[in-house]
């Protein structure tokens, strides 16, 4: 066996919920409300941190929302998001500006890996701890 057996106290089925949830949420602020000006701004050597805020805060509103329609009580986790959301992304902002990654270069598309595989990551952290409590 790969892996030893585990045992867990999270709720599989919530757990399963909360990734869905936020996986929506994710697919929602990332890809069908940024426009050009903040995907292309955040990167930037200058300028980047209005593009960078008003992404975030996209990604902060549609969460508070779904989070307050499903589970109120857990409305601040919206704001860890919004925190981890803003260091990732400010992070792959510095790594694109300062080697002027382009996309026609390989380690655009790394970053853009890493930085998705950071925020999915997240978005399971934050589904355990919602799920367990």
């Amino acid at each position: 066996m790969l892996f030893p057996p585990m045992s867990s106290s999270v709720p599989v089925g919530l757990l399963i919920g909360w990734m869905l949830l936020l996986t929506v949420k994710h697919v929602i602020a990332d890809f069908l409300l940024q426009n050009s000006w903040m995907a292309q701004g955040k990167d930037q050597k200058k300028g980047w941190a209005l593009p960078l805020l008003v992404h975030c805060l996209i990604h902060l509103a549609v969460a508070l929302l779904f989070i307050l329609i499903v589970a109120p009580r857990f409305w601040f986790v919206a704001f860890i998001d919004f925190a981890i959301h803003i260091t990732i992304d400010r992070a792959k902002g510095l790594c694109v500006s300062t080697f002027n990654v382009t996309m026609e270069h390989q380690w655009f598309w790394w970053l853009i890996g890493i930085d998705q595989a950071l925020h999915h990551l997240t978005g399971f952290g934050l589904s355990i701890f919602m799920a367990a409590n």
